[in-house]
């Protein structure tokens, strides 16, 4: 617990709410090249849904690779696309280029590519699908 961000922590105890803080902590686990949605975070804790994710994530990932925790339609982050493709584009992360007519031309990542699904990636057993038993 405890994880300084430059946002907001408790107010109280100056710490993470502890589901703050298990969002964070799956954030640190997804590999570099690979993403979770929102939603697959909260399957992946067992509990909240993507909204909160989202929100522990909006407040408190600062700290960890929040490109990482993405949409999941693959639309970058509003107001942080340009960081997050530059992460994305140095660490390989599958993108589909946009069409000349999408706004600002901006890449979607791809999403049957890039999402992890939990597993350790060194047990060659990393499907791609978002589930994690």
């Amino acid at each position: 617990m405890g994880r300084m961000t430059s946002d907001e922590p408790d107010e109280v105890s100056g710490e993470l709410p502890e589901y703050a803080e298990r969002v964070l902590d799956v954030a640190d686990l997804i590999p570099p090249g690979r993403v979770m949605a929102y939603g697959d975070v909260a399957e992946w804790l067992g509990e909240g849904g993507p909204r909160q994710v989202g929100r522990a994530m909006a407040l408190y990932g600062g700290a960890v690779p929040w490109w990482r925790v993405v949409r999941s339609d693959g639309v970058l982050l509003a107001g942080h696309e340009l960081r997050a493709l530059a992460h994305y584009r140095e660490e390989g992360t599958p993108l589909r280029e946009a069409s000349r007519v999408t706004e600002g031309h901006l890449p979607r990542l791809d999403m049957k590519r890039a999402r992890w699904d939990g597993r350790p990636p060194e047990t060659g057993a990393d499907t791609g699908d978002a589930s994690h038993t």
